[in-house]
């Protein structure tokens, strides 16, 4: 038995979640802009209130890890580790990019697309792509700012098919993949793609997709199951990028 919290605070969206041995009992979400800090704690406290539970009972805490907003993701991890210490519950570290292929695979097919009429989730050919062995790729997207994107490409068995990384999205973006099989696109950096690729019938988009700390329960649980678990004085989320900060929008100062 396990029951484990999940929190996803990597993009704009910040989401909780409880599970137990896999399966969501109860979800809370928000959208607020920059609202992540005065937020999660709230969203938190709704979910042990509607599920008559306590933070007790808890076996431990799933945080994803990045790539994603600098700030978000501080704000999920050090929210995460301060449950861990005050619990002395182990923490569950998982790649935002990997949860939300997770989540992309459950959704419906995208329509019109060459593969409407299959399962995300299932790999197969339907005849109108352009080579036998065209088995469905999923590319999650998160946001960097300008052309800039965060992504990575997995297979339908969450293999890492192409590694995390910055990518400036133009017309030839993903061009040797799509050369031999459907892609599908998902997230709030998506849509730079859309506008670069949208011409390419291998390239399918899911434009109302949003990370969920739902999406982190099942590969959560198999962690929980392997006792893979992070050292609380050390983890540290993955940036990927390293944080600019802005200049200060006040006047006399330069």
């Amino acid at each position: 038995m396990s029951l484990i919290l999940a929190l996803e605070t990597a993009t704009p969206v910040c989401s909780v979640a409880l599970a137990r041995d896999g399966e969501v009992l109860s979800l809370s979400e928000s959208a607020i802009p920059n609202g992540h800090a005065g937020m999660i704690t709230l969203l938190i406290e709704k979910l042990f209130s509607e599920s008559s539970l306590h933070y007790t009972d808890l076996d431990a805490i799933a945080v994803s890890m990045g790539p994603g907003s600098y700030t978000g993701l501080r704000i999920g991890v050090a929210t995460a580790k301060g449950l861990c210490y005050a619990l002395d519950k182990p923490l569950i570290a998982i790649p935002t990019l990997e949860a939300m292929t997770a989540g992309m695979k459950h959704y419906p097919s995208p329509s019109p697309s060459p593969v409407a009429s299959h399962s995300l989730a299932r790999e197969g050919c339907d005849g109108q792509l352009p080579t036998a062995n065209c088995r469905l790729l999923f590319c999650p997207m998160i946001d960097a700012r300008r052309m800039e994107v965060f992504c990575a490409v997995f297979d339908s068995d969450l293999k890492e098919i192409r590694s995390t990384d910055a990518v400036i999205v133009d017309e030839h973006s993903f061009e040797e993949l799509l050369d031999q099989h459907p892609v599908l696109f998902a997230g709030n950096g998506s849509g730079k793609c859309k506008e670069k690729l949208s011409g390419n019938p291998n390239a399918l988009f899911l434009d109302h997709f949003q990370p969920s700390a739902k999406f982190l329960i099942e590969l959560a649980e198999q962690k929980f199951r392997e006792n893979r678990f992070e050292n609380l004085a050390y983890f540290e989320p993955f940036y990927l990028k390293d944080f600019i900060a802005g200049k200060p929008k006040v006047k006399g100062l330069k």
